[in-house]
C-alpha cells in the first residue's frame, strides 16, 4: 500500500514540456520529482503521454530517471571526487548525475551520453563536459571507490534506513537487502481464473499458483481481463484470510484492487465483498479493473476509517476482513525506486499509529468467530509485529492464529507481512 498521505493529483506539465530530446526530458522529469509532490512512475507516465513517446523511448526515459534515483548517493560521491569537492548548483549536479549514470552504471555509448547531456546542461556545459570525460579516463578508480564505500553510498540508500536495517537484520542481511533493492524488478502476471479462456503468452518463469514472470506485459491478455499484473507476494494476505462463497467479506483499503480480485476468484464470484477506500477516484479506477477481470461480487463504498470508525454500513458486521494498510513500502523499494528518498525516519511511528487505529476500527465491525488479516508491504517490525502485539493487548478477545512474511533478499519476492487474527465468540 502507498504511504498514508493526502491524495494529490498530478499537475500536467506545461506545453513546453513536449517535444524535448530524451535526455532533456529526463532532466525535466527529475526536476519535477525533486519538488517532492509526485512519484517518479507518475511523472514518467505523464511525460510519455504528453510527448506521445513510443514504447522504446518510454523505456529509455524510465531507464535514465530510475538510474539516477536508484544510484543517487553513489553518483553524488563520484561527482564530489571528480570535481574536487566543488560546490555545485542543483542544475549542474542533476546533469552530472545523468551523465555519470549513463557512463558508469548503464554502460551507454560514451559519445551520446556525453554530448547530449552536455548539450542540455546549460551554462554548466563546459564543466559537465570536463567532468564526464575525466570519469571515462578514471573509470577503474571510481569503481574501486564504489566497492569500498559504506553501504548507504555503495547501494544508495538513506544512511538512517541502512542503520535501521542493520539493527533489525544484522549487517550481512542488511547488505543483501540493499543489493536486492538495486536490481530491476521483474514483471509478474497472475492468471485470472474467472475468465473462461486461459491466455496464451510467453513467460520467463512459472512461479506457481498462476503467477508468471514475463519480459513485458502481455497487453492483449491484460486488456481482455485474462490476467493481471501482480507480484506473487500480494497473494499472501488473501490466502491467509481464505474467504469462502458463504462469507461476507470487507476489504478495508481496497484500491487498486489486486487482492480484491484474487479474493473474488477464491470465492468463485459468489458471496459478497464490500470494498472501501478513502478516495473515490481510486475506487472508480479499481471498479474498472474488476469489471475487466469479470468480478461481479464486489460493492464499493468511499469511506475514511480514521474519520468514521463505525464502518460504511450502520450495524453491519463481517465474517472476514482484509486490512491491507497504508505503509512505508520498504518491502517494495526495488519496484518503487524513489520510495527510499520520500521516507523520513519519523514516518514509521506516524504510520504505526494510523495502522493501529485502522486495525482497531476494523475489528469493531468483525463478527465474533470471524477473522481479520492485517497486512503490509513493509519489512519493518514497527509496522508489522509491533502493531499486531499492541492490538492483541488492547483487545483480549483477539487471538493471533498465524503470521507470514516475505523478506525480499531471503525469499526472492517483494517484501510483505500478514497476520491472521481471530475474534473469539
Amino acid at each position: 500500500m502507498r504511504p498514508y498521505r493526502p491524495y494529490r493529483p498530478y499537475r500536467r506539465p506545461p506545453p513546453s514540456f513536449k517535444q524535448r530530446p530524451m535526455r532533456k526530458l529526463a532532466l525535466d522529469v527529475l526536476f519535477e520529482w525533486s519538488k517532492g509532490e509526485d512519484y517518479a512512475a507518475a511523472l514518467i507516465d505523464e511525460a510519455s503521454h504528453d510527448c506521445e513517446l513510443s514504447s522504446r523511448d518510454t523505456a529509455l526515459l524510465q531507464t535514465l530517471v530510475y538510474g539516477v534515483l536508484r544510484h543517487r548517493n553513489l553518483l553524488d560521491r563520484w561527482a564530489e571526487l571528480l570535481t574536487d569537492k566543488k560546490e555545485l548548483d542543483r542544475e549542474t549536479l542533476a546533469a552530472l548525475r545523468l551523465g555519470l549514470v549513463q557512463l558508469l552504471v548503464l554502460d551507454m555509448a560514451p559519445h551520446a551520453a556525453v554530448n547530449e547531456t552536455v548539450e542540455h546542461a546549460g551554462r554548466a556545459g563546459a564543466l559537465v563536459n570536463a567532468v564526464l570525460r575525466r570519469a571515462l579516463r578514471e573509470k577503474d578508480a571510481l569503481y574501486a571507490v564504489r566497492e569500498t564505500a559504506p553501504l548507504h553510498i555503495r547501494f544508495s540508500q538513506p544512511d538512517w534506513l541502512v542503520r535501521r536495517w542493520v539493527k533489525q537484520f544484522g549487517e550481512t542481511e542488511a547488505a543483501a537487502l540493499c543489493h536486492w533493492n538495486q536490481q530491476p524488478a521483474p514483471i509478474y502476471v497472475r492468471i485470472n481464473r474467472l475468465m473462461p479462456k486461459r491466455p496464451v503468452f510467453s513467460f520467463l518463469d512459472d512461479h506457481g499458483d498462476d503467477f508468471f514472470s514475463v519480459e513485458s506485459p502481455p497487453r492483449e491478455a491484460i486488456a481482455a481481463g485474462a490476467c493481471y499484473v501482480q507480484d506473487p507476494s500480494t497473494a499472501m494476505a488473501p490466502e491467509l484470510l481464505n474467504p469462502t462463497p458463504s462469507d461476507s467479506v470487507l476489504d478495508v483499503c481496497a484500491a487498486p484492487g489486486g487482492k480484491t480480485a484474487l479474493m473474488a476468484q477464491m470465492m468463485r464470484n459468489d458471496g459478497r465483498i464490500t470494498a472501501t477506500d478513502s478516495s473515490g477516484k481510486r475506487l472508480e479506477r479499481m471498479m474498472g479493473n474488476l469489471s475487466r477481470l469479470g468480478v461481479n461480487n464486489v460493492t464499493s463504498i468511499t469511506h475514511d476509517w480514521i474519520e468514521k470508525p463505525g464502518g460504511p454500513v450502520e450495524n453491519k458486521k463481517f465474517d472476514r476482513i482484509l486490512l491491507d494498510v497504508p505503509c512505508s513500502n520498504t518491502g517494495v523499494i526495488r519496484r518503487r525506486v524513489d520510495v527510499r528518498w520520500r521516507l523520513r525516519e519519523s514516518d514509521f511511528a506516524e504510520l504505526a499509529a494510523v495502522q493501529f487505529q485502522l486495525l482497531m476500527n476494523s475489528v469493531g465491525v468483525l463478527k465474533p468467530g470471524g477473522a481479520i488479516v492485517y497486512s503490509t508491504c513493509s519489512i519493518d517490525a514497527e509496522e508489522n509485529e509491533q502493531v499486531v502485539q499492541k492490538a492483541l493487548a488492547a483487545e483480549p478477545r483477539l487471538k493471533l492464529a498465524e503470521t507470514k512474511q516475505s523478506l525480499p533478499h531471503r525469499d526472492g519476492l517483494d517484501g510483505a507481512y500478514a497476520a491472521r487474527l481471530e475474534l473469539s465468540v
